[in-house]
Order: C-alpha cells, then structure tokens, then sequence
C-alpha cells in the first residue's frame, strides 16, 4: 500500500467509518433532519454549516489537485446556502459525500513523491499537510456535529 492509498483510504474512513475514533459523518448525519441541522444554539455553528465548512476545504484541495488555482477563502467557508426544506438538505449532504470520492480518487491518482512537494505557495506547505490537514480538520468538526446533536436531543427531550 502506498501513502496516497492509505491517505485516500483514512479520508473514506471519516466519511464512512472503520477508523480509528469509531465515528464517522455517515453515521453521525443519519437521522439528522434539515429542521434539526439549521437549528441554532446559543453562538455554536449549526450542523448543517459545519457540513458545509467541512466540504468547503475538501472541494479547495481537489480543485488544486485538479490544476485549478487555489481559491478558498477562510471568510467564506461557513457561508452555508439557506435549507429550507428535506431536498435542500440530502442535496447538501449528498454533494458533501461526492465530493469527497471525488477527493479520494484525486489523492490515489496523486503521485508519491508529489506530496512533499509545495501546495501552491510556501506558506501553505506541501500537499501531503494540506490533505492531512483537511482530515485532521474533518474529525475537529464532527466532534463539534456529535456534540450539537446531543444538545439538540436534550432540547427536543424537555
């Protein structure tokens, strides 16, 4: 197995599970409905803004893995189009699941010696810590997702 297999491989992991953390956003979005994942608490991102922070940068690694120019913006990565309805919310979390086979199959493709190399700028580092990153950056947020729909519950209990 190569490193960009075992990459690709961890990255499908948090989305679909048999890591590590035994979590993963397939298990911890099912259920959620869109009332559930647009609901505010307090000053916390909601559960659907999170998912959409987290495709944010799996959607800016792929675009530069595909030769496009890096065009994320922190400012904008939890700007979480309006979920009015079930459709908007599958769409969402659909999108969030293609997009991140599109990025595995981008990192498999990826030659090896290529991730040492600089990802764009050098203040950005190399490829291999921007994609570790974007999953290191995936888990920080499903903690957060695992926690709001606890609080989400409790609040539906009462």
């Amino acid at each position: 197995m190569t490193i960009t297999d075992q990459i690709a491989k961890n990255l499908k992991a948090f989305y679909a599970g048999e890591n590590w953390t035994s979590s993963d956003l397939k298990s911890q979005l099912s259920g959620v409905t869109w009332q559930q994942a647009v609901t505010k608490i307090d000053s916390f991102n909601t559960i659907a803004s999170l998912v959409y922070h987290i495709n944010y940068y799996v959607v800016a690694v792929s675009n530069v893995l595909r030769g496009t120019p890096l065009e994320s913006h922190n400012k904008y990565s939890f700007d979480v189009p309006s979920i009015q309805s079930a459709e908007e919310w599958d769409f969402l979390v659909k999108k969030v699941f293609d997009d991140a086979e599109v990025l595995a199959g981008l990192i498999l493709q990826l030659p090896e010696a290529d991730l040492w190399k600089t990802f764009v700028d050098k203040k950005n580092g190399n490829y291999y810590e921007n994609i570790a990153g974007v999953i290191e950056h995936n888990y920080y947020h499903l903690g957060q997702i695992v926690i709001l729909k606890k609080m989400l519950r409790q609040e539906n209990a009462k």
